[in-house]
C-alpha cells in the first residue's frame, strides 16, 4: 500500500478555459518532474481561442491528470446534448466538430466534480458551510454517477436553476443533485447558514448585505482540510494555509497560475505566466 504523505505533491493548474498556450508556456516554466500529479480545478475549456486544443493535452496526460469539471465543462455537456443553445463568447464549436467528438464528450462526462487526497479537496466553485469532506465526497459521488448514467441527458436537463438554494438534509432526487451542483461549480457567496447567492460575481467586496465568501463562513465544516478550487476570476489568486483560489483570469488577459501544493503551506510555490486576449470570447461571465 502506497503511503499518501510520501506522494509527491502535485502541480494544481486553474482555470485553462482553452487557453493552451498559457497552458504550454505554465507547464514548461514549472517544469514538474515525470512523476508529478497534475491537478485541474475545472473549466478546462470554453470562451478561450483554442478549447479542443487545450482539452486533447489534458487527455494525452492520461492517468497524470486529475480534472473536477467546472460550469464550463458541464455547459459542454448541456450543449452537446442539445439541451442549451451556445452562448454568445463560447468557443465550443471546435470541439462539437470534431471528428472524435462523441469520444471527447465521454470523457469530460466521466470526470468528477471533486477530488480529495492526502488532506486537499479539489472543487471548482465551492462547499457549503454545513459540509465536511465526508459529506461533500459523498454528494459528488451522487451527481457524478447521475451524470454517467444512461439517463444522464435527463439529469443535465433538471440540474440548471438556483433553488433550492441551500441545503437540508431531507433533500431528496434532483433538488439534492441540483443543491450539489450549485455548490461544486457555481458557488461565491453564501450567508452564514449556506443560502446560495448566484447574482453576484464580483469580488469579496462585492458581497450583498448578509452573505459573504462561502470560504469565510464562520462555522465551515471542512476548515481541516485545504481546499484547492477556481472559478472566481474576480477574487483572481490567493493562497492561505486552508483555502486556494487559483482563477487567476487567463482568459481575461490577467495571468495562468499553477500552484505545487505540499502538505506544508510554507513549502507551496506560485507559478504563473502572463495570458493575453485576442478572441471573441474574452468578455466577463460566469
Amino acid at each position: 500500500m502506497t503511503d499518501a504523505s510520501k506522494s509527491p505533491a502535485p502541480l494544481v493548474f486553474g482555470d485553462l478555459q482553452g487557453c493552451c498556450d498559457p497552458f504550454q508556456r505554465l507547464l514548461k516554466k514549472a517544469a514538474p518532474a515525470a512523476d508529478t500529479p497534475l491537478w485541474f480545478a475545472g473549466d478546462l475549456i470554453n470562451r478561450g481561442p483554442k478549447s479542443l486544443r487545450t482539452l486533447r493535452e489534458v487527455i494525452a496526460l492520461g492517468s497524470q491528470a486529475t480534472v473536477v469539471l467546472g460550469n464550463h465543462d458541464l455547459n459542454l455537456l448541456s450543449v452537446a446534448a442539445g439541451l442549451r443553445k451556445p452562448k454568445k463568447g463560447d468557443t465550443l464549436d471546435d470541439i462539437l466538430n470534431a471528428r472524435d467528438s462523441r469520444d471527447l464528450i465521454e470523457w469530460v462526462r466521466h470526470k468528477p466534480v471533486a477530488h480529495f487526497e492526502n488532506g486537499a479537496l479539489m472543487v471548482h466553485a465551492g462547499v457549503l458551510p454545513q459540509w465536511d469532506v465526508t459529506t461533500t465526497m459523498e454528494l459528488a459521488n451522487e451527481l457524478e454517477r447521475a451524470l454517467r448514467a444512461p439517463d444522464w441527458k435527463k439529469t443535465l436537463a433538471e440540474l440548471y436553476g438556483n433553488e433550492p438554494h441551500r441545503w437540508d438534509d431531507s433533500l431528496k432526487g434532483m433538488d439534492r443533485l441540483r443543491v450539489t451542483y450549485n455548490a461544486l461549480t457555481r458557488i461565491r457567496f453564501c450567508t452564514v447558514e449556506g443560502a446560495m447567492e448566484f447574482a453576484n460575481n464580483g469580488g469579496p467586496d462585492a458581497a450583498p448585505p448578509g452573505y459573504i465568501a462561502w470560504f469565510d463562513a464562520p462555522n465551515r465544516r471542512t476548515q481541516d482540510a485545504t481546499i484547492v478550487f477556481g472559478h472566481w476570476a474576480a477574487l483572481g489568486l490567493m493562497i492561505r494555509d486552508d483555502v486556494l483560489c487559483l482563477d487567476s483570469g487567463c482568459v481575461w488577459g490577467n495571468k495562468l497560475s499553477a500552484v505545487l501544493l505540499t502538505k506544508d503551506p510554507a513549502g507551496r510555490k506560485v507559478t504563473q505566466v502572463s495570458c493575453a486576449v485576442n478572441h471573441p470570447g474574452a468578455r466577463r461571465s460566469s
